[in-house]
């Protein structure tokens, strides 16, 4: 979908390779500026997050693989760069300088406080990002400390994400006729932004400012509860007619404390039934109980587990490659039925090819 849109990567952590991950899958060319030597002693010679990419491995500290990386920068649409604010402009490939060498370049920044403000150039990581964004308040039970899914808020849903669209934004403006851009990726306000859906929730009063207190955050139908051994299923059935589903399959279509599903005062009570209830039979005795109807009520599962999972695995959405297991690229297309990742480079792989593409260019800015 991407196919011709060539993406400079300079190695980073996280989300920035994160993100030309994504646009690989999508078709674009991205080559990553690799270190020519790892920054971390003992990580393996490729990484999952550079599948479908090409290296070259260069010294930003010698103005000889500098002047290499501007050439890159001139045949490309984009440039990512994941560090703190300053460092690209103390290597000479400040936007500044990027942007005179490509004037339709979006230039994107991706950092967990941003470009500017008080933390800016403060150390941190996802769930720092996400605590002081406001995205971390909810994800926890009552009176339980907050904990959301490692990276998958901040490092991605607010971070990589928000930048693989803004750098399409900027591309596809400069190519109606625009100018490059600087994309300022901040996680704290992508995942900020996040909170949105669940904003809305507030003037119905199905958000409260209090955890546990939420149409989402803390009902007894709402949860996670664990099984006798020791698996979890997931129960969400917000909507009054699946939660009767849910009762008539557990037998509780008749007790009057269940059927007032929307009495905060009771939700900490018929959590604790339902632990008990939960506590009796197996992840699998329930699903098979629940099996076929909308009580929304679905496993838990490990990656391993779910690339064995029957709806996972008829969707082909985890792979193993090399074997490594990873996720396929998504979205799906019409059209496009080959979601085999293309292999991950070693440090350096490409040199030879990249450098002589470099010397018979077939476009720059």
């Amino acid at each position: 979908m991407l196919r011709g849109i060539r993406i400079v990567e300079i190695e980073a952590l996280g989300p920035a390779p994160f993100a030309g991950m994504l646009l690989a899958d999508l078709g674009a060319d991205v080559i990553v500026v690799h270190r020519k030597h790892a920054s971390v002693p003992g990580l393996p010679e490729r990484s999952l997050l550079d599948r479908g990419k090409r290296s070259i491995a260069l010294d930003l500290r010698d103005a000889e693989d500098v002047a290499v990386v501007m050439r890159l920068i001139a045949s490309a649409d984009g440039l990512i760069e994941g560090f703190r604010p300053g460092v690209m402009e103390r290597l000479g490939l400040g936007p500044d300088v990027c942007l005179a060498a490509c004037p339709r370049l979006a230039y994107g920044r991706m950092t967990g406080w941003g470009q500017e403000g008080p933390l800016a150039r403060t150390a941190g990581h996802d769930m720092n990002y996400t605590g002081v964004s406001g995205a971390l308040w909810y994800a926890s039970l009552p009176g339980e400390p907050p904990m959301a899914p490692p990276t998958l808020v901040g490092d991605i849903g607010g971070g990589a994400l928000y930048l693989v669209v803004g750098m399409l934004a900027a591309i596809m403006n400069a190519r109606a006729g625009g100018e490059g851009t600087v994309v300022d990726a901040a996680i704290v306000d992508g995942s900020a932004h996040m909170m949105n859906l669940l904003m809305s929730l507030a003037p119905s009063g199905a958000l409260a400012a209090e955890r546990g207190r939420s149409l989402l955050d803390g009902p007894h139908w709402c949860r996670v509860y664990r099984t006798s051994d020791g698996g979890f299923i997931s129960v969400q059935c917000v909507e009054p007619k699946f939660y009767a589903l849910f009762l008539d399959r557990l037998g509780l279509g008749g007790d009057p404390q269940f059927a007032a599903q929307f009495d905060r005062g009771l939700w900490p009570e018929l959590g604790s039934r339902l632990e008990a209830i939960f506590a009796e039979k197996s992840r699998d005795e329930w699903m098979k109980l629940f099996e076929g109807t909308d009580a929304c009520v679905g496993p838990v599962l490990s990656p391993h587990e779910a690339a064995l999972y029957p709806h996972m695995a008829a969707r082909g959405s985890w792979l193993t490659v090399d074997g490594a297991l990873q996720a396929a690229a998504a979205p799906r297309f019409s059209g496009r039925t080959e979601r085999t990742p293309a292999k991950s480079p070693a440090r350096g792989e490409h040199d030879a090819e990249i450098r002589a593409e470099l010397a018979n260019p077939a476009a720059t800015c």
